[in-house]
């Protein structure tokens, strides 16, 4: 039975419980459980914190998991990514008080606050800066106003609570962010017989990535222009092209990528397709 590590809480758990759910797997009705079996499946979910999640698949405990980048990188175990999920993503990024630092040299010899030490010594090291990396398990801003430290590393989304700290941010970012799929390393599930499902579970999500950027779009288009019409929706592999009952005309259906929908059918339109449709893709294997 293969064993899947989920986050049970913060930002990562309600979008890893849904794209599992999507995938097929069953999940967790109430919060308060922490172990789930999906017998249809051969899955068993061990619900976690998303920080302890690398440390047990780093271990061999469990065989995959789902955790954040970053904390993959700060737990410095050996596990591996083996997916990015396309949620829960973040910047890691360096600030200190407003005109004291404009690049990550000037670090040199300075006491860095954040929470996520592992990561920020291993990237520190790369560049040959030392520096002193003071450990805080969070609001880290308040480090530099009170004397612990000269700048931090941390996680930024809109910089406000940066700026209310009298704070910027400089450099380029550490680490770009998100949820992935992790697995320890060098294990491919063979010794405990899950190959097989691992595979299963990352062709799964794999179709719900696609399934959530793209969708189907089917237009009617006169036969001399559907050489144009199908540069405009190329698909994957080639549009589906279908004869009607217009000799003249011909049916066209394609996958688009979602965010490009409304563009495409305006060109579409221009050129002269009609019964322009669009549909959502609930599930597909690519």
């Amino acid at each position: 039975m293969l064993r899947v590590a989920v986050p049970n809480k913060g930002s990562l758990s309600e979008a890893a419980s849904a794209m599992l759910s999507e995938a097929g797997y069953r999940q967790r009705r109430d919060t308060r459980e922490l172990v789930m079996v999906d017998p249809d499946n051969d899955i068993e979910f061990f619900f976690l914190r998303p920080r302890d999640i690398a440390v047990y698949v780093g271990r061999g405990t469990l065989d995959v998991g789902i955790t954040g980048r970053d904390l993959l990188l700060d737990a410095e175990v050996e596990a591996e990514e083996l997916l990015p999920l396309g949620f829960a993503a973040s910047t890691f990024r360096f600030a200190g008080p407003v005109g004291d630092f404009t690049k990550v040299e000037e670090l040199e010899g300075k006491r860095l606050a954040t929470s996520y030490d592992g990561l920020l010594r291993g990237y520190l090291a790369e560049r040959g800066i030392n520096a002193k990396v003071v450990r805080l398990d969070g609001a880290v801003e308040s480090s530099v106003r009170l004397g612990v430290a000269d700048a931090i590393a941390d996680v930024v989304e809109t910089g406000n609570t940066l700026k209310a700290a009298g704070m910027e941010i400089f450099g380029e970012p550490i680490l770009k962010s998100e949820a992935v799929l992790i697995r320890r390393t060098g294990q491919e599930g063979a010794a405990n017989g899950t190959a097989k499902e691992i595979e299963v579970l990352i062709r799964r999500l794999q179709g719900v990535l696609v399934a959530r950027q793209y969708v189907l779009m089917d237009y009617d288009i006169r036969k001399e222009l559907v050489e144009q019409a199908a540069a405009l929706t190329p698909g994957l592999e080639s549009p589906t092209v279908s004869p009607l009952r217009d000799s003249d005309w011909v049916a066209v259906r394609s996958m688009v990528p979602k965010k490009e929908t409304n563009r495409i059918m305006d060109e579409l339109y221009d050129l002269g397709a009609r019964a322009i449709l669009v549909s959502s893709i609930h599930a597909c294997r690519i």
